[in-house]
């Protein structure tokens, strides 16, 4: 009931009022609604933190959490890490069956966490957790029988929803690792009952261990004690996580799903009836995990339009998730009517600031601002298109690449724009459709991981023969003028814009260019017109044109080992060698190009699924000292392979051996444009790097400033990372590049790639 026995059924009825909730009211109780950290097992509240209040719908509270210092970091990650050796050394199954057990706990206690995520604002069906709980059982069975010669890396989170919390959690339990969870507000309440079920279920004390009321302050210090950071939430916090941790060489993964603007198209071809309750559905909800945009082409736009007045007459005014809203809201409103935009309102805005009505604004333009950051609250941006690829057009929009919605009863129509779209989802006919064994992917400014299926398995694993990553604190390293600072070799004065080669014993070699950024902008120019045609080239295109270069390569195997000698001062047989396994890496990559195309996983929802792998774009790769042809060719090869175009930076010491290859991508079938290369100073080319908004994704080998200048300069346009300092692994390297483990090769393919989740579904 409503709290109170004075009131009747019809009252109740009339105000919606939402009753007291017994179960979740009881966990309040129980912990005489004061709750503490969950670590080693059981809570703590310790003194002097600051604590926030959780309200029911009459703001009475029901229970408070408090705000985690710096000094609560350290015991927590001593807590895991003592309880991960525990856990890793469990057998599979075993970690399996407690992962069942799990399932079984989740199913009795399915109200209780719906209840507290819903008094958290951030509502997850407990079917939804159940599911998520079943599958990772399965992988915790298989992760020594599917993904052999991988061992385990930890993470926090900050505001998200408890699934796309647990997206991360579980995964990474099930490959053996110990999870220590920063939680933000929306997470805390059921993420802090879902430890403790875990607890329940046989998960050894520590193993999971949760701290509240995230704040990016102490990203640095977890970092410092962590093997793996991993973010979920929304792209400012994620990004003052990303620099606050910049420089303790600890992997950073971050999915800023979390208010992502995300397109629904309706196509002239859908069914609108369907298209329209589907609307109704996700845009006028307390709070969303996405932002909608609404895109109607322009022949059914009268029709889409009608129903929507239909729909939405005598719909309340919908409660705001902060009363702050109403500003932004109303300030959006009259930005678009001065535009020219129409309203299609439920019932007249109130005077009560924490209300506002249903809203959809009609006929604003792609540059509205409505548009590129739509308000919080049931307000809904309406855009018309004429033509199916306008409207594809129209659905990058946003720097964000999160998912979309099309509605079309057209599946050629439907596949043409799933597969045109830069999006990591994409829901035909429906939309936010979860489920765990699709990967759910970040793209552009929406994230730099992947979650769930197996791909996302790989961000909490690391290859075995990969050496482990050495702690260090953060340099002193001015952003402003990285890149500025002369390189330590010769500059030729004789020669403008070049540079000096010299032999191991100092004599002149050659003269090679001084590459800057403007010539990096030109190649960035180059592999973008042309990168779209080579990803749309079938694999076994692709395939041909890697073969031939191989063969191109092999003919100049004499010229190329000669240059490799002469530039490194090794002996002409080891050289022969180095220019062999060039070859043959070449040759694996044109084999494997079209053996490896996603699948169709098994969905228990009824339909179809798709997982695709997709080229990144466009790469910026700067290539180490050791092996200067072998490590050229073995990041080359992935990367082209997958559809990717690069840019290749060469050893700043030892450019000679990827100068010559020039000639041999020349006389290749590989188009102009899709390899280009650049030599000259590695700092100044970073740099140039780091702020060109088309490069996606950077690998990097060099200084342990280079990695702390890009963790830091590369969230802002986000791009995706894979950093390697150099200078600490100069003793692992020769053996990484020289071995052909298949695990090192599987991560290479990987990096290379971002995967596309389609959704078809079926009466």
């Amino acid at each position: 009931m409503a709290g109170t026995s004075s009131k009747t059924v019809h009252d109740i009825f009339q105000t919606m009022e939402y009753g007291t909730s017994s179960s979740s009211n009881a966990t309040a109780q129980k912990h005489s609604r004061a709750l503490g950290f969950f670590v080693d097992g059981k809570y703590s509240r310790p003194a002097d933190r600051q604590s926030q209040d959780f309200t029911d719908s009459n703001a009475a509270v029901i229970c408070s959490t408090v705000c985690a210092k710096e000094e609560d970091i350290e015991p927590t990650i001593s807590s895991s890490a003592a309880a991960f050796k525990t856990w890793s050394r469990l057998s599979c199954h075993q970690r399996a069956k407690v992962f069942l057990k799990l399932v079984s706990v989740l199913q009795r206690h399915g109200q209780c966490v719906s209840e507290l995520c819903e008094l958290s604002l951030s509502s997850t069906s407990p079917l939804l957790l159940i599911r998520l709980a079943q599958y990772y059982a399965s992988w915790a069975q298989l992760r020594d029988t599917l993904m052999p010669e991988w061992s385990p890396q930890v993470l926090a989170s900050d505001d998200c929803s408890l699934y796309f919390l647990l997206l991360k959690v579980l995964p990474s339990l099930a490959m053996g690792n110990a999870v220590t969870v920063v939680s933000g507000r929306a997470s805390s309440l059921p993420v802090l009952l879902f430890a403790q079920l875990c607890l329940e279920a046989g998960m050894p004390a520590g193993v999971l261990n949760v701290l509240t009321g995230s704040d990016a302050a102490l990203a640095p210090r977890v970092a410092s004690l962590v093997n793996h950071l991993t973010f979920s939430g929304c792209r400012d916090s994620g990004e003052a996580v990303a620099k606050a941790v910049a420089g303790w060489r600890v992997p950073v993964s971050l999915s800023l799903s979390f208010s992502s603007v995300c397109p629904f198209i309706i196509f002239e071809s859908a069914d609108l009836d369907s298209a329209v309750d589907g609307v109704m559905e996700l845009a006028f909800k307390k709070k969303r995990d996405f932002k909608w945009v609404l895109c109607v082409q322009e022949s059914v736009l009268d029709s889409v339009v009608a129903r929507l007045k239909l729909r939405m007459s005598g719909m309340k005014s919908v409660h705001l998730a902060n009363e702050s809203d109403r500003n932004d809201i109303d300030a959006a409103v009259q930005d678009a009517q001065q535009q020219g935009a129409t309203l299609i309102q439920a019932c007249p805005p109130t005077s009560d600031k924490g209300l506002y009505p249903p809203t959809v604004l009609c006929g604003l333009a792609p540059c509205c601002q409505a548009v590129i950051l739509p308000p919080p609250g049931p307000v809904l941006p309406l855009m018309s298109f004429r033509s199916a690829a306008e409207g594809v057009t129209l659905g990058h929009h946003s720097p964000h690449g999160q998912a979309a919605s099309i509605w079309t009863e057209d599946l050629i129509l439907a596949l043409e724009s799933a597969k045109s779209l830069c999006v990591g989802s994409v829901w035909v006919n429906c939309h936010s459709v979860m489920d765990p064994a699709l990967p759910l992917c970040g793209r552009r400014e929406s994230g730099n991981c992947t979650d769930g299926g197996r791909e996302g398995l790989y961000q909490f694993l690391r290859p075995s023969l990969s050496p482990s990553v050495p702690r260090t604190s953060p340099s002193s390293v001015n952003h402003t003028d990285f890149g500025s600072t002369p390189s330590k070799f010769l500059i030729s004065e004789e020669f403008d814009f070049s540079r000096t080669v010299l032999s191991p014993e100092g004599s002149v070699l050659a003269h090679c260019p001084d590459g800057g950024r403007k010539d990096v902008r030109n190649a960035v120019e180059a592999a973008i017109k042309i990168q779209p045609g080579w990803m749309k080239k079938s694999p076994a295109n692709r395939s041909q044109s890697l073969y031939s270069l191989a063969a191109s390569l092999e003919k100049r195997r004499q010229d190329l080992s000669l240059s490799i000698q002469t530039q490194t001062g090794i002996s002409l047989e080891d050289a022969e060698k180095e220019v062999e396994l060039s070859i043959s890496r070449l040759y694996f990559w044109a084999a494997l190009c079209d053996k490896d195309l996603g699948g169709t996983p098994f969905p228990p929802q009824s339909g179809s699924a798709i997982s695709i792998p997709e080229a990144l774009g466009v790469l910026g790769v700067i290539l180490p000292d050791s092996q200067p042809l072998l490590s050229l060719v073995s990041l080359l090869g992935p990367s082209v392979a997958m559809g990717n175009a690069v840019v290749m930076v060469p050893s700043e010491k030892y450019p000679l051996p990827a100068l010559e290859f020039i000639q041999v991508l020349q006389a290749s079938d590989v188009p102009a444009g899709l390899v280009n290369i650049i030599t000259g100073g590695r700092d100044q080319l970073t740099q140039a790097f780091a702020n060109h908004s088309v490069i996606q994704g950077i690998w990097y080998w060099g200084s342990k400033e280079g990695c702390q200048f890009l963790q830091s300069s590369c969230v802002n346009p986000l791009k995706r990372l894979w950093l390697h300092c150099e200078e600490e692994q100069e003793l692992e390297a020769s053996r990484n590049w020289t071995s052909s483990n298949t695990a090192l090769q599987e991560e290479l393919w990987r990096k290379a790639v971002v995967w596309k989740s389609i959704w078809i579904p079926t009466a």
